[in-house]
């Protein structure tokens, strides 16, 4: 039997895989995973099973945008010597997982669940609501249970479900009488969500008001053209409003130069700056940031064979993982196994 001989704490994030990944998952995460494999053993999981719980209709999608992601993942940064890429549906394990964690959760519970009554409603789903996309808690929970781990980098609207995850996990202990499964930790990021370049709460490539890593120069320059300002500002001279003004929350979140922002934001509000000066600042901070992102990414679509080696590579070895933590949870719930049959009949 192999020991593991890496202590690190256990990371488990990933994305849905419905489309290229954009600025607003940088900011608040992508960016911190980066920095975190180094310090973490750090799981990141495709989700594709996740992403049919409300895209059954186009499976398709789906499955041609693992590799969009993983481009994204490896043109960010993202080391696959330090950080195991898996797919989910590649993960057996996380399916029974989800199976059994279900019988410990209650319907009224996960309806409960602030982030997925927001996501029903959001989705306009009334009560036609997939019985997959109800039970996101408890797959989640397969998830993080899985790889055993402690910290999840979550925005804050997701920390509900880490709490549901605490949950099962404290039950499934009590059940089985001993410590199997560890809490974890929701690591919320300092940069909150980014809106929309259109002033909306949630940055979506499908409502056309995201900025994808992959962006050309010419699309990050319209995109910044396009972003919404105050409305009431309406020249140079007039007093303008910092708060809501997306093009300053892009730049709290990517302008490095402090100093030279909060000058910026004062001048702006007592009047004398206009909109141009400061979306100009804006292009010329993101296209710096995009262009090695961009070119590493059009270099390693050249070779899609080799990423889904590391895709294949880095499932097997998170399928190993989570089938044994998979095993501990049968054998401490006392199921039936066919390694001990006399054991598990005769209890």
């Amino acid at each position: 039997m192999s020991v593991d001989i890496d202590q690190r704490p256990i990371i488990l994030t990933g994305d849905r895989t419905t489309g290229p990944l954009h600025l607003g998952h940088y900011a608040g995460s992508l960016k911190n995973r980066v920095a975190l494999q180094h310090s973490h053993r750090q799981y990141l999981l495709l989700a594709d099973c996740q992403a049919l719980t409300d895209n059954a209709s186009d499976p398709a999608k789906v499955r041609r945008n693992v590799l969009e992601v993983a481009l994204d993942y490896l043109a960010v940064g993202i080391d696959p010597t330090e950080t195991t890429i898996c797919v989910q549906s590649g993960l057996p394990a996380l399916a029974e997982l989800t199976l059994l964690y279900l019988n410990f959760v209650t319907v009224a519970r996960l309806e409960r669940n602030p982030t997925i009554k927001d996501e029903i409603q959001v989705r306009g789903f009334g009560r036609d609501i997939p019985a997959g996309f109800l039970c996101y808690p408890a797959a989640q929970a397969a998830d993080i249970t899985g790889f055993k781990a402690t910290v999840v980098p979550v925005g804050e609207d997701q920390a509900p479900l880490i709490e549901q995850t605490n949950e099962v996990v404290r039950r499934l202990n009590r059940q089985i009488g001993r410590d199997v499964l560890p809490e974890a930790q929701a690591l919320i990021p300092s940069v909150g969500r980014l809106p929309g370049i259109d002033g909306r709460a949630k940055m979506s490539k499908s409502q056309g008001n995201a900025i994808p890593l992959s962006a050309t120069p010419d699309e990050i320059r319209d995109a910044v053209r396009r972003m919404y300002t105050d409305p009431n500002h309406l020249r140079a001279a007039d007093p303008g409003t910092v708060e809501g003004n997306v093009v300053f929350t892009y730049l709290d979140a990517f302008d490095e130069d402090r100093t030279t922002l909060e000058e910026l934001k004062a001048r702006y509000r007592r009047g004398g700056l206009g909109d141009v000066v400061v979306k100009r600042r804006l292009e010329e901070i993101l296209q710096a940031l995009l262009a090695p992102i961009r070119e590493r990414r059009a270099a390693l679509e050249k070779d899609p064979c080799h990423v889904l080696d590391l895709l294949r590579a880095g499932t097997m070895a998170a399928r190993e993982k989570t089938q044994a933590t998979l095993d501990d949870i049968r054998s401490g719930l006392g199921l039936f196994s066919f390694e001990q049959p006399e054991n598990r009949l005769a209890s």
